[in-house]
């Protein structure tokens, strides 16, 4: 197996934990990459970078600098539709949404050991997502959200996760809505990995915030 073979495969087998999506609109004013660095002392697994209000030049410094301190936490970083910043910031992956890039196009522009998420609202677009050759799979909101501009997104319940990983064979993520309140009913649905945002970065200690959902998920485990 080659050197991007196997780096590719370990990507992917990190899916699991908390993820967190650390958004310049979505911090209560505080800096991303101070979020980030708290979501990971915290014991975050994997950190995304979401920004729709910069310029790509400074998207490109954050995402490096979160980069790095992911690197230095064994942690996943992510870059949301930016598959030429998710290739400069040397990412370890990219996120899509439905209406992005396909998987297949974004795969043309990654290097060969970056991996691809695609966002799903349900089994039927996990499916799609899968045979376009998603790495890992997000579905929700699987709780109602006005974070993020997501207030008219269904929620689809955890139920749905469950039906999901029966369905597919990639990652699967949960994503929306989900707090310390209700995040063990995800975990014991089957996901993989849950994704949060307010849930840690809007809270006052962020890296509190994300220790209790990391031993939250492991105590429904």
């Amino acid at each position: 197996m080659s050197s991007s073979n196997e780096s590719y495969r370990k990507r992917i087998e990190k899916i699991r934990g908390l993820y967190v999506i650390v958004d310049p609109e979505a911090t209560r004013g505080r800096d991303v990459i101070e979020i980030a660095k708290a979501s990971l002392l915290g014991g975050a697994s994997v950190i995304q970078l979401r920004d729709k209000t910069r310029d790509k030049g400074e998207i490109l410094d954050v995402a490096r600098r979160i980069r790095e301190l992911c690197d230095r936490h064994d942690a996943l970083f992510i870059v949301n539709d930016d598959a030429d910043i998710a290739l400069l910031s040397e990412a370890h992956g990219l996120h899509v949404g439905q209406t992005d890039l396909p998987v297949g196009e974004a795969r043309r522009v990654l290097s060969p050991e970056q991996i691809i998420g695609r966002s799903n609202n349900g089994t039927a677009e996990a499916l799609e997502s899968e045979g376009q050759g998603a790495d890992y799979l997000a579905v929700g909101a699987v709780f109602s959200t006005t974070t993020m501009g997501k207030s008219g997104r269904t929620a689809v319940g955890a139920e749905m996760i469950r039906n999901v990983k029966q369905a597919v064979t990639a990652p699967v993520v949960a994503i929306g809505g989900i707090n310390a309140a209700n995040i063990a009913e995800v975990a014991s649905a089957g996901a993989d990995c849950i994704c949060v945002v307010s849930a840690v970065t809007f809270a006052d200690d962020p890296a509190r915030a994300a220790s209790e959902l990391v031993e939250l998920i492991e105590g429904a485990r």
